[in-house]
């Protein structure tokens, strides 16, 4: 009987699905490369809240690694490492392969916004006594997790004279902030029998901005209208007719920190999807010579559909590829077709306190390594690009042969809702493409929770991908 259980055991690990033992599958080195990476992560969260910052961070990074503007009418070798910004809110880093791109590129996409309140073009009024910026949220958000919470502001503005003038208030400890004001529980009893989505609606994301009116006036129009405006001009000589170009946002001030008593993860704004950003950042920093060139590239837009001109709908990867294309003498459509991609973007992990909303056994757990998500889309699979089964393999052959703990995720229930990331994008320009990210809780609220090692793990995914 001893024996035949011990035959049952070997049948049963040859050819039933392995257990996933996450993080205990680690050893104590392994954690602590986690933890010294995650520093880095940290960093760079708090420094780049919004596009125009994280691609102006990972510019200053790249610069030190050695990486140089690129140049279409150049010649490149092996090893060289070159950089393209678009528009300040996008940026495509590669690094120059043996190769070239004649049997294609390796591709790790990953996009740098974040759900946010944007201020819309007039946003400034003043109302009984208050001074508030009318705003226009960007992405899926749930609005009342953005009241009562201190906000900072950052943007840029755009003067007629051409002068662009960046904006950046309520980061330091020093600085006032603001925030969107919300309702007593005493005087609630009608906001809380609504459905959570009539409860607070868009046109509620008033924020406030000042209450004092202006000390030398001689009448009594919008003082305190006036007297935001006129320390905006003195600040960062701006007037209210500048707010019609100008980009500016409101985000949580948090800045990223430990979480739990043994510090394993990480709580902040912006993991979606700097989570992944930079990872694929870094391992483009540390990809050395590769026998394929390499490409990481941060997009914007994926927020609200990816569209516009820096989001991954543009033409401007594409472009990039061609112009590689051109310099090893092959046709650019040919080289896009014999790439390959990592869109990464993460999944949202299983939360035990919301299990209903999960189905457990394709979800994807905190600590259990980086999460690939053969599709994404909703309902019936639409709108997502589905990964073939023999890419799914090779990719799944790659992290198993380099220790990498992975893990496989759908976004929740089939029927309950979904989402989707720039694969679908990838896949139409005839790419081979798998979503492969981090998981994480409270997905899109101002404060999301990952797990470091998940994180390292999917940094040491994308630099085996640009080695393979």
């Amino acid at each position: 009987m001893s024996e035949e259980k011990t035959k049952t055991e070997q049948l049963r690990e040859r050819i039933m699905l392995s257990e996933n033992k996450g993080v205990k599958a680690l050893d104590a080195e392994e954690i602590a490369r986690a933890d010294e990476f995650c520093e880095g992560y940290k960093s760079f969260l708090n420094s780049s809240p919004v596009e125009r910052e994280a691609v102006a961070e990972a510019l200053e990074q790249a610069k030190a690694k050695g990486f140089a503007e690129y140049d279409p009418e150049a010649e490149y070798k092996a090893g060289d490492k070159v950089y393209l910004v678009n528009r300040g809110k996008a940026i495509a880093l590669a690094v120059i392969g043996k190769n070239g791109v004649k049997n294609g590129a390796r591709l790790a996409i990953a996009h740098i916004d974040s759900p946010r309140i944007d201020l819309k073009p007039n946003p400034l009024y003043e109302a009984n006594g208050l001074g508030l910026f009318k705003t226009h949220y960007y992405g899926g958000l749930k609005k009342y997790q953005w009241t009562a919470i201190p906000l900072t502001l950052h943007g840029v503005v755009a003067k007629t004279d051409g002068t662009v003038v960046n904006i950046k208030w309520g980061d330091e400890a020093d600085e006032s902030c603001f925030c969107v004001t919300d309702l007593l529980p005493h005087l609630a009893q009608e906001q809380v029998t609504k459905p959570m989505a009539k409860a607070f609606t868009g046109e509620d994301l008033n924020v406030l901005v000042g209450s004092r009116p202006y000390a030398e006036a001689e009448d009594e129009k919008d003082l305190v209208k006036l007297n935001i405006m006129s320390i905006l001009n003195e600040k960062y000589g701006i007037t209210e007719n500048d707010f019609l170009s100008a980009e500016l946002c409101l985000v949580p001030t948090f800045k990223a920190k430990d979480i739990g008593f043994d510090r394993s993860m990480i709580g902040a704004y912006g993991h979606d999807d700097k989570v992944c950003a930079y990872p694929a950042l870094i391992a483009a920093f540390d990809a050395g010579v590769p026998e394929d060139t390499c490409v990481t590239y941060l997009a914007d837009k994926e927020e609200i559909g990816s569209d516009g001109n820096t989001g991954m709908q543009s033409d401007f990867l594409r472009y990039f590829i061609y112009d590689l294309a051109a310099q090893d003498g092959v046709e650019g459509y040919r080289a896009l077709s014999k790439s390959i991609c990592l869109s990464a973007d993460v999944n949202a992990a299983f939360d035990p306190t919301y299990a209903s909303a999960f189905e457990a056994k394709n979800s994807c757990y905190i600590n259990n390594g980086v999460v690939i998500s053969k599709y994404t889309g909703h309902g019936g699979k639409y709108d997502t690009s589905d990964a073939s089964a023999e890419y799914m393999g090779k990719i799944r052959a790659m992290l198993e042969k380099n220790n990498i703990l992975w893990q496989i995720g759908e976004l929740g229930r089939v029927d309950l809702g979904g989402g989707g990331t720039i694969a679908k994008y990838v896949a139409n320009m005839n790419v081979d493409v798998i979503d492969l990210g981090v998981p994480v809780l409270s997905m899109h609220a101002p404060f999301e929770i990952v797990s470091k090692t998940d994180v390292y793990m999917a940094y040491r995914a994308f630099l085996e991908f640009f080695r393979a």
